[in-house]
């Protein structure tokens, strides 16, 4: 009975993917597979999608990995009666070593070489008048031995090169694109975390024990954001040909750092959540995020970005907006410094913040009143609850 087919082909991945890039097979040809299991990992330019069985049998590859496939394209067939045809073929049987070659007889030496014939001595040459005793030169430097054989994927100049992923090349359009289509500023200020990291201290354990989730940061900028994007919307708005165009929720996209580059996935009318509810987003985005299981819909429609840098250490920066948002904070890494309260030096936990920003939307004065009213926030957690 001859076997039937299924084929398997590239899925629809949201509106602006036309195709995708086969990344890795996760089964090899001619292997027993189950309906629903996962066979393949795809690339797009803004995320990675596994492609599942869509049945039982053995599977058959059409294209192979690095290759690229529109939309609908076939990648495999699936044999849905050979996966009892499947099995391994036997090992062959080890062939017999060949008997071990004879000796080869033992050389003879060659007689050495005559030695050469002693000149007679000149007879010496009259001796030259004294000459003044020659400076000491510097001794002569070692050799430069030969550098070691370069590390496996390099030629032998010491130099590898490979083509960026389809997520990297598309972050690359996206920071060219926000460079030439915005004018691009940047303005900062200083928070004093204190109080903000008093109140963790105080509360975290509880928290976790009540929402099961950990109280990080995030969630009171977050907050934080929300409170002044309402004061200050250009910051929230974005321009569309000659329109703003102004946002009543807040689409908030937090930047996350992965092996194949920068994502920002987008928490979705974040002005109403709770900071449990922001925290179990942000932790659940990240890790999909990461394991390339994020979903499209969750990398678009931001009105706003958060980027914080300070985990790698960062103490300042001045981040790059996310077309065609019109806003980005960036946060940084909170070290200790002398600052002035009530006239004392005092020891304070201080954090430089920068919103860059499109000045073609945003005003000096709104990015600055932006950031002011940010402070006053994280400063005192207690207005940042009562939002006063």
């Amino acid at each position: 009975m001859a076997n039937e087919t299924q084929d398997v082909v590239v899925p629809p991945l949201g509106e602006s993917i036309q195709q995708a890039t086969l990344l890795k097979w996760h089964k090899t040809d001619g292997q027993a597979v189950a309906v629903d299991e996962m066979i393949c990992e795809l690339e797009t330019d803004k995320t990675n999608v596994d492609i599942p069985s869509p049945a039982a049998g053995v599977l058959r590859r059409v294209k192979k990995e690095g290759e690229t496939a529109a939309i609908g394209e076939v990648l495999a067939r699936i044999e849905q009666n050979g996966a009892k045809a499947a099995a391994p073929a036997p090992t062959p049987t080890a062939a017999k070593p060949p008997p071990p070659a004879a000796p080869a007889p033992p050389k003879i030496a060659a007689p050495p070489p005559p030695p050469p014939a002693v000149k007679a001595p000149a007879k010496p040459a009259a001796p030259a008048p004294a000459a003044p005793a020659p400076i000491p030169l510097a001794p002569r430097p070692a050799p430069v031995t030969p550098p070691s054989p370069p590390p496996e994927g390099f030629d032998a100049h010491g130099i590898r090169r490979e083509p960026l992923s389809k997520i990297r090349r598309r972050i690359a359009q996206t920071l060219v694109e926000a460079q030439h289509t915005a004018a691009i500023l940047t303005t900062f200020n200083e928070i004093d975390m204190t109080g903000v990291m008093e109140l963790r201290a105080r509360y975290k354990d509880r928290f976790q024990e009540l929402h099961g989730v950990g109280l990080g940061f995030m969630s009171f900028f977050a907050r934080g954001v929300v409170v002044a994007l309402r004061e200050f919307p250009r910051v929230n708005a974005f321009l569309e040909g000659e329109d703003a165009v102004y946002h009543s929720y807040v689409h908030l996209g937090i930047a996350v750092s992965t092996d194949r580059g920068l994502a920002v996935p987008v928490l979705k009318n974040v002005q109403d959540m709770t900071f449990s509810r922001i925290e179990s987003e942000i932790k659940r985005l990240a890790n999909a995020t990461r394991e390339g299981k994020v979903l499209l819909d969750d990398l678009s429609g931001g009105t706003f970005t958060i980027t914080n840098g300070g985990i790698f250490g960062s103490l300042l920066s001045t981040p790059i907006l996310t077309p065609p948002q019109s806003g980005i904070l960036g946060m940084h890494a909170i070290q200790k410094r002398p600052v002035v309260v009530n006239d004392k030096i005092e020891i304070r936990s201080m954090m430089y913040v920068a919103l860059s920003y499109d000045h073609r939307m945003v005003d000096g004065r709104e990015s600055v009143g932006f950031l002011v009213r940010l402070k006053q926030l994280i400063e005192d957690p207690a207005r940042l609850m009562l939002e006063v």
